[in-house]
């Protein structure tokens, strides 16, 4: 319950002030917030640091903001399979 309570808090301080800063998430926030209204905004991003969180600690590695997940038997682009 707490930690639900956290994730909450949490994302409605990145959705109220998405607009002001150029990250990733906080883009994808806003044009939620835009789109759906500030509320379903907020569940959404607290859903998606809980799923960032679990990834973390299951794989043990560092989080990338700047990560592009491709479905499993996708070929990558050129420019991203060599970079």
């Amino acid at each position: 319950m707490y930690l639900r309570m956290l994730l909450i808090q949490g994302a409605k301080s990145v959705v109220m002030n998405a607009h002001k800063h150029d990250d990733p998430i906080s883009k994808w926030a806003h044009q939620l917030k835009e789109k759906s209204g500030w509320q379903k905004a907020v569940v959404a991003l607290a859903n998606k640091n809980a799923r960032i969180l679990w990834a973390v600690f299951v794989r043990g590695k560092p989080f990338d903001a700047h990560h592009v997940s491709v479905k499993p038997g996708m070929l990558l682009p050129v420019s991203v399979a060599t970079a």
